[in-house]
C-alpha cells in the first residue's frame, strides 16, 4: 500500500474469453473458466489469488458462452467486489481483448491482467515489487519450468526474444505464465477493434529497444494450465490448493 492506503494496482483484467476447443466436449456450452474445479469454477481460484494482493476490481471479457458469465456471477460482484464484463463480437485475442477495455481503465495507472484459464498460487506481491523497481510499461511473471519455455533471457536476465521471432535465444529460456502488470500507457500501442495478440506487440517493443519488457521469474508455489482434459481431470483429481 503506498501513504494513502491505496494498493499499487487495484484492477485486474481476467482472460474468459476463449473457446476452450482443446476441452471439449467440456466446453461446447460452458465457458473454459467457468468449468467447475473442486466444486467452483475455475476463474474464482483467480478472483481470489487477486484480492490477496489488493485488486478491488475485476473485469473479464467473454465471447463463447458468455451468458453463462451472468448466471455464475448474478450479483455481478465476487465476495464483495465488483465484476465488469465486457463481449468480444468477434475475438479480438490477448492484446486486443486488453485495448478493448481501456475505457473502463479511465481512473487506472496500470492494471494486472491475468490467464483465466490457469490455476496458481505464484507469488504475485514479486511481480508488483517487480513492476515497481523496474520501472516499465509492463513485467510478465516467468517460470524457470514448463513448457513451453519461449521467453529467452539474456546474459542481464532481460528478455531479449519471445518465441524465437528476433532470432535471439540468448543464454536462458522460462515460461510464461499468463500473468503480467501493465500500465495503461501500454494501450497507445495497440489499435482499437483490431484483433491481436500481446506478443508481436512486446516483440516490437523488443526490436524498437532492447530490455523494455520487464520480467521476474517466479518458481515459488504451483502453476497449472488446464489446458487440456488431461490437465482438467488432473488438477480436479489433487487435493491441494494448486
Amino acid at each position: 500500500m503506498n501513504a494513502s492506503n491505496e494498493p499499487f494496482v487495484k484492477t485486474a483484467f481476467v482472460l474468459g474469453a476463449g473457446l476452450g476447443f482443446r476441452l471439449r466436449p467440456l466446453t461446447e456450452n460452458c465457458p473454459k473458466p467457468l468449468l467447475p474445479v473442486r466444486g467452483r469454477p475455475l476463474i474464482t481460484y483467480a478472483l481470489d489469488h487477486l484480492r490477496s494482493v489488493g485488486i478491488r476490481r475485476f473485469i473479464i471479457n467473454t465471447h463463447h458462452c458468455a451468458c453463462r458469465y451472468a448466471e455464475a456471477f448474478p450479483d455481478v460482484q465476487w465476495r464483495g467486489f465488483p465484476l465488469f464484463f465486457r463481449y468480444e463480437p468477434v475475438l479480438l485475442d490477448t492484446g486486443g481483448g486488453l485495448k478493448n477495455i481501456e475505457d473502463l481503465l479511465s481512473s487506472d495507472e496500470r492494471v494486472l491482467v491475468y490467464n483465466g484459464d490457469i490455476l496458481t498460487d505464484l507469488p504475485l506481491e514479486r511481480l508488483i515489487a517487480a513492476h515497481r523497481t523496474q520501472g516499465k510499461e509492463i513485467t510478465l511473471a516467468l517460470r524457470s519450468s514448463g513448457e513451453p519455455a519461449n521467453v529467452c533471457l539474456n546474459e542481464r536476465g532481460e528478455i531479449c526474444d519471445m518465441r524465437f521471432l528476433l532470432g535471439n535465444p540468448g543464454i536462458r529460456r522460462c515460461l510464461f505464465s499468463g500473468i503480467y502488470l501493465v500500465e495503461t500507457a501500454f494501450l497507445r500501442r495497440m489499435t482499437p477493434g483490431e484483433k491481436v495478440s500481446l506478443v508481436p506487440v512486446l516483440v516490437d517493443m523488443l526490436r524498437r529497444q532492447p530490455g523494455s519488457v520487464g520480467s521476474v521469474i517466479l518458481d515459488e508455489g504451483v502453476w497449472h494450465d488446464i489446458g487440456s482434459l488431461e490437465a482438467y481431470e488432473a488438477v480436479n483429481s489433487s487435493k491441494s490448493r494448486g
